[in-house]
């Protein structure tokens, strides 16, 4: 069964984890067992069965009523499974959103219909960050329509709202879905509520199914392998690694980056069995006509016909979560390469998109910044090969953000 990930993002009241649990309710998903166990957790706090607690795996959670780390939960619909990885909405644990997001092929974003909460900075922040991070699909499910009277009033100043800034931050039209539920209510969840009478798209599932159906970006380009290292065959050494881009063929002229060094490809194994071509998302073991002698994990295998530039100045936009200091480290690929210098252009606020001139990188928003590293690295624009246009950056040995190469 194919598996689609989607990335639920929005503020922390809005309705995540309880948009979980009636999903997993309606679709089949949720054992008897799980449902039980919601229901006693709910009468121990005097409250309303709530489905949310189906979702929430830490009494902790229950109790606090929040969701402290990236969940993930899995339903099916019509020969489809989506892995829905509900990121926490709180900022200080923006960085496990960050993790969760970059998995994500579309994002579902929850927004609560309340007068009292609508559209906040952190529900613009998420998805400044998606849209940053790839993901250029994106279903807005306006949740709490039951607390509005399912107003088709309210719903559509969410949607005039909230577009503006969607659109602003390269979200194509065509590619962005508003939907009007009760997660709590479960309307308009998996069948077409009654209540919701006016809308005339399909619900939610449906909506997920459609977008699914589409598939992500045809990774068809040029060759790309991020090596892991090297083990031992029955003739020798072999290369490992993972297919990011393109396809690798027995007989090809491969180079790997940024050693320069050049080979061609004898043998090819995947999952223990000789083949002839290893393809996108396979991990392979490849063997060369020569012995490529430095430091491999981390290196980059690519077409001797095509291949990635080598850089060490490079301009990112960056989303902050820290401080930058005195010794910044960025990781590529399983390895960390020390950075010279971060020099900020100019800032990006993540709640409107617009560019401030202020050159202070400043936690929780976004900045566009030069960055010289140590020694060149294979780049490529993170839309090409994500692989290669992705730095984490450490500095003073704290988490201080993600950047991504245009």
């Amino acid at each position: 069964m194919i598996v689609k990930s989607v990335a639920l993002l929005g503020h922390k009241d809005h309705g995540k984890s309880t948009l979980i649990g009636s999903m997993l309710m309606q679709t089949g998903a949720a054992t008897q067992a799980r449902i039980r166990e919601a229901e006693m957790y709910s009468k121990r706090m005097h409250k309303p069965f709530e489905p949310a607690f189906i979702l929430d795996s830490f009494a902790e959670e229950r109790l606090g009523e929040m969701t402290f780390d990236t969940t993930r939960a899995e339903i099916k619909h019509n020969g489809l499974a989506f892995a829905l990885i509900d990121v926490p909405g709180h900022e200080e644990l923006i960085k496990n959103m960050i993790s969760g997001a970059s998995y994500g092929e579309i994002a579902l974003l929850l927004v609560s219909a309340k007068q009292d909460e609508g559209v906040r900075d952190q529900t613009k922040r998420h998805l400044f960050i998606s849209r940053m991070l790839g993901i250029d699909r994106l279903i807005v499910a306006v949740n709490k329509m039951d607390t509005v009277g399912y107003s088709q009033e309210r719903f559509e100043d969410v949607e005039r709202e909230l577009s503006r800034f969607i659109f602003k931050i390269g979200f194509a039209k065509q590619n962005v879905h508003f939907v009007p539920i009760s997660a709590y209510k479960g309307e308009n969840l998996v069948k077409k509520s009654q209540k919701i009478k006016w809308y005339r798209g399909r619900p939610l599932i449906d909506v997920l199914y459609d977008e699914a159906r589409k598939g992500g970006k045809k990774h068809e380009g040029a060759l790309r392998i991020i090596t892991q290292g090297t083990i031992s065959g029955d003739k020798g050494e072999l290369i490992v690694g993972r297919v990011v881009n393109g396809s690798v063929s027995v007989g090809e002229r491969i180079s790997v980056l940024p050693l320069g060094s050049n080979a061609t490809v004898e043998g090819i194994v995947v999952k223990g069995k000789k083949v002839r071509t290893g393809v996108i998302g396979e991990n392979v073991a490849l063997a060369l006509d020569r012995v490529i002698d430095g430091e491999l994990r981390g290196s980059v295998i690519a077409s001797s016909a095509n291949k990635p530039e080598l850089k060490d100045k490079i301009k990112l936009k960056i989303f902050v979560t820290g401080r930058f200091g005195k010794r910044t480290l960025a990781r590529f690929n399983g390895t960390e390469i020390a950075c010279k210098s971060v020099k900020i252009l100019h800032d990006i606020d993540t709640t409107t998109g617009e560019i401030v001139r202020t050159k202070k990188a400043k936690p929780l928003e976004a900045v566009e910044a030069e960055v010289r590293l140590v020694r060149k690295v294979p780049v490529e624009s993170y839309d090409v090969t994500r692989e290669l246009g992705r730095f984490v950056l450490y500095s003073d040995s704290k988490f201080a953000g993600i950047g991504t190469l245009d």
